[in-house]
């Protein structure tokens, strides 16, 4: 296992040294396919798990390919797609979808057609693992949770399709009672710096124990947040009605909100997705090499802040 200078957090690549006889050198076997990564891809973030406004798998790709390479990213930017490319990656495999609305056309006159054409014309494949990644055991959000060191987590909405510790979002509790401040100071500390930081709704001196947290724009799920008791609440893309309205409903200053970058709670799952899709590989008998993007994709360069 060596360690990958990501630029944004510590993660793995997942290239597993290949052992050679004594007498003659052994013989590679061929690399695995496309189609048998899409079927490893399944094992851990089935497509059933995946919201109905969602569009998650392949968007570009021969599933007869052979892949040696794969790099994990949050984005399909030009600037990750380029990056892919120059390191040899077969596959590409970002959380948020390039194709999420339909279009009449990829011409390279758009940044999305020169994205399509690079793709192609390069021969990278690109796969799409977004709210199934959200979902699933070990996904977004159980990630987040498990870097704030949350105990007896369970999911603020069950997904349809899945088993009971799968779907959106996440909600446990504490080992003991923090304070907002201390524990924003936690959150600040466990995601890649971004220019927007963190933002924090509540007392500074108030005691939390029981935290929701949901990686990517999570202002859909304050009802479930309410429900399920939590002090605060942790997600990204906060908006000024939702966050006001949820103040003003608020019991007893609680949920308390801190608003985090998007790119940066959603990228903390990357390394352990690189890692967990290496393992299936390696049982499977591939020698795949592994490697998480480290393109800073945050769409934001830098903030004012007052005195």
């Amino acid at each position: 296992m060596e360690p990958v200078d990501t630029g944004l957090k510590d993660a793995d690549t997942l290239d597993d040294d290949t052992a050679s006889g004594d007498d003659a050198p052994a013989q590679q076997p061929a690399p695995p396919t496309l189609r048998q990564l899409l079927l490893a891809v399944e094992e851990l973030w089935p497509e059933s798990l995946a919201e109905n406004w969602d569009e998650v798998g392949l968007v570009a790709g021969r599933p007869s390919a052979p892949v040696t390479r794969v790099m994990f990213a949050v984005d399909p930017t030009l600037e990750v797609i380029d990056e892919a490319v120059e390191w040899g990656a077969e596959l590409l495999i970002t959380h948020h979808p390039l194709l999420l609305k339909g279009v009449t056309s990829v011409a390279a006159t758009t940044a999305k057609g020169q994205a399509i054409h690079r793709l192609i014309e390069s021969g990278t494949a690109l796969l799409t693992v977004h709210t199934n990644g959200d979902s699933a055991v070990g996904g977004v959000s159980d990630v987040l949770a498990d870097a704030l060191g949350l105990e007896d987590v369970a999911p603020l909405t069950v997904a349809a399709n899945g088993l009971p510790e799968e779907g959106i979002g996440r909600v446990g509790d504490l080992p003991e009672v923090m304070s907002l401040g201390d524990f924003a100071a936690r959150v600040f500390g466990i995601l890649p710096s971004v220019a927007g930081g963190v933002r924090v709704s509540g007392d500074k001196d108030g005691l939390i124990r029981r935290v929701a947290v949901c990686g990517g724009a999570g202002d859909s799920l304050f009802n479930e947040v309410r429900a399920s008791n939590a002090d605060v609440y942790v997600t990204a893309d906060l908006r000024h009605h939702p966050a006001s309205e949820a103040r003003e409903e608020a019991v007893n200053g609680r949920p308390y909100l801190i608003d985090v970058s998007h790119f940066a709670s959603e990228w903390l799952w990357l390394p352990a997705a690189a890692s967990a899709l290496g393992n299936v590989l390696a049982d499977q008998g591939h020698d795949v090499e592994i490697q998480v993007s480290s393109t800073n994709s945050d769409p934001w360069d830098f903030i004012l802040t007052p005195g």
